[in-house]
């Protein structure tokens, strides 16, 4: 079993106590696909979460904050998602909105962390992170046709971008555009102020989610000042990539959260509700149902915190995020979905949050990188070079 430190205890235990206190009991009163808290909650649920030291926990040091080791990180991401709305981030955005911070944190000049990433820390600002395209998102080296043009002092950016998150309320999006030739090293990020002229959100895109919106942007000679390129010349892609391959290792760890939820709802049920006689525990073909649970919920786990101990030692960790996206991901649908099974008709119900969160994590199994792409990446490493243990040096 890992072993938590007295730290890493006392803060899951506080989350712990803040979901189950705070926030699942305002979710009750709210639209079962509901994701953004009432205004008044939510100011005040962050009140508290700065009061308790969790806010903004992967705020590197140099910017204020507490910089929590990525493995701590993914353990309270597995609690912060214990509740109905646990894989939409406004909902826990009460912990902090961090999601483009660290690329700020390690490649803003001094007047871009003015501009943007201070006021993002306080909370003030959001961004939209404008990678992928109608054109594919999977491969975004290649696929990439969004142009940027020098023109004196600015570039000047033309094409389309889709399936970006919340760029319909951001303030300012990081767009990847082309600036060189085909392949990685023609790509250059730049921050995009979305009151530019220029830059349309076309249209939300509905998913099969709950009202997570995803939206497709039109970018119409929207010119940028030079001063606005994120990171170098041709450094997008590098850029992109160190987002990504970190990032999915707490977006794994928030999909086994709530497959830990689902879990403990099927064992209550099948422990209360009665069939032929006895209770549904009591039925072998129910207990083991539970069991497999459970081992896709404790593998899955396993590997999401080697990844995040893999980072945290600085040691190649692309591998590692790959294969702990796959674990959770697809562990987390099947323990939802035998969940769903054992609850019956009160499991498709939208009296209980099962229902929702099956159609969650059937997009989560696709977002930040879909299964067959991080098969991809595992097999580019494990053929390019001799095969060997993965526990060996």
């Amino acid at each position: 079993m890992l072993q938590l430190s007295d730290e890493q205890q006392a803060l899951l235990e506080t989350v712990r106590r803040f979901v189950c206190d705070e926030i699942r009991p305002l979710e009750d009163g709210l639209d079962p696909d509901e994701s953004v808290l009432p205004k008044a909650d939510f100011d005040r649920l962050t009140a508290m979460t700065k009061a308790m030291g969790l806010y903004n926990l992967d705020l590197p040091v140099r910017e204020g904050g507490p910089e929590i080791d990525l493995v701590t990180r993914c353990l309270l991401a597995i609690e912060m998602s214990q509740h109905r709305a646990g894989l939409y981030a406004p909902c826990y955005d009460v912990f902090g909105r961090t999601g483009q911070i660290p690329l700020l944190s390690a490649w803003a000049t001094p007047e871009q962390r003015t501009r943007y990433l201070e006021p993002s820390i306080r909370g003030e600002k959001l961004a939209a992170f404008a990678l992928s395209e109608p054109s594919g998102g999977s491969d975004p080296g290649r696929s990439i046709t969004t142009r940027a043009v020098q023109d004196g002092d600015d570039w000047v950016i033309n094409g389309d971008k889709l399936w970006i998150s919340m760029a319909h309320e951001a303030q300012f999006a990081l767009v990847f555009a082309r600036t060189g030739g085909p392949g990685r090293d023609g790509i250059t990020c730049f921050i995009v102020d979305t009151d530019t002229p220029g830059f349309h959100v076309r249209r939300i895109v509905h998913t099969l989610r709950a009202t997570h919106p995803a939206t497709e942007l039109q970018l119409e000679n929207v010119r940028v000042p030079a001063g606005n390129m994120l990171g170098g010349l041709g450094q997008g892609f590098a850029l992109a990539n160190e987002r990504l391959s970190r990032n999915r290792i707490p977006y794994s760890a928030g999909c086994i959260g709530v497959a830990v939820r689902a879990q403990q709802l099927a064992i209550e049920w099948a422990k209360m509700r009665t069939a032929f006689g006895k209770t549904l525990a009591e039925h072998q073909g129910i207990a083991w149902m539970l069991v497999e649970n459970e081992h896709d919920i404790r593998s899955a786990t396993l590997l999401v915190l080697a990844a995040a101990s893999a980072a945290d030692a600085g040691r190649p960790f692309r591998s590692e995020a790959a294969l702990a996206k796959i674990a959770a991901t697809e562990a987390a649908a099947r323990v939802v979905d035998r969940s769903i099974q054992i609850h019956g008709g009160m499991g498709v119900s939208r009296e209980m949050p099962l229902e929702r969160w099956y159609r969650e994590l059937r997009i989560r199994r696709i977002g930040e990188g879909a299964t067959e792409v991080q098969k991809v990446i595992i097999s580019r490493d494990l053929l390019g070079a001799p095969y060997r243990f993965f526990l060996t040096r």
